[in-house]
């Protein structure tokens, strides 16, 4: 299990971390069954914690980390395990909105301009064929100059072919670990024919 701490400078309150988790995390009990301790001031309770890493992806002061390199990976093919335990042996039918691709992830409470145009609705049988089907298109936009990445873009198009908008946008984070992982464990396939419909 991986280790979760703090590891900010920043003078955080228990009010803080509690208004902060309490907001995105519904429910969330601090003293309680929780591994986040409040009493004078916020901790991980280590033999409490999961090491599920929903804290980290929500505190809005990046006030917490994992203490291995792996901890996003692993999060990743976790989110592939559970998408295969909902869809295994039923009908399912999906459609993905790629649309205002914003820089972060959806369970931050706050975000910025998109980083790329608007590319429309896909839909698939086949979950992991339709979310490598947006990753390619929106690999493929122009990134807007005003974005968290229109910049760099700007300045190294040119120099670096097939430049990966996702990674770019955050280098610490390996989306290819979702895709190969929801591969490997029978999600579906990373191959997809692109039909486009009028």
């Amino acid at each position: 299990m991986r280790d979760i701490t703090f590891f900010t400078n920043k003078k955080l309150t228990p009010k803080d971390c509690f208004d902060a988790l309490n907001k995105e995390i519904k429910n969330v009990k601090m003293n309680g069954d929780s591994g986040i301790i409040i009493d004078g001031k916020a901790e991980i309770d280590h033999f409490k914690c999961t090491g599920c890493g929903r804290c980290v992806g929500v505190c809005k002061f990046d006030a917490l980390k994992s203490s291995d390199d792996l901890h996003r990976d692993i999060l990743n093919m976790k989110i592939a395990e559970y998408a295969l335990a909902v869809v295994k042996d039923r009908p399912t039918f999906h459609i993905n909105l790629v649309m205002d691709i914003s820089p972060n992830c959806d369970c931050h409470s706050e975000n910025d301009t998109p980083i790329v145009p608007d590319v429309g609705m896909l839909a698939s049988y086949d979950p992991v064929a339709l979310d490598m089907a947006c990753v390619d298109l929106v690999n493929s936009q122009p990134t807007f100059e005003n974005s968290n990445i229109g910049d760099n873009h700007k300045h190294h198009h040119d120099e670096i072919e097939g430049l990966d908008n996702l990674f770019a946008n955050h280098p610490d984070t390996n989306w290819k670990s979702a895709i190969s992982h929801a591969v490997e464990i029978g999600l579906g396939s990373d191959k997809y024919e692109l039909i486009k419909l009028d």
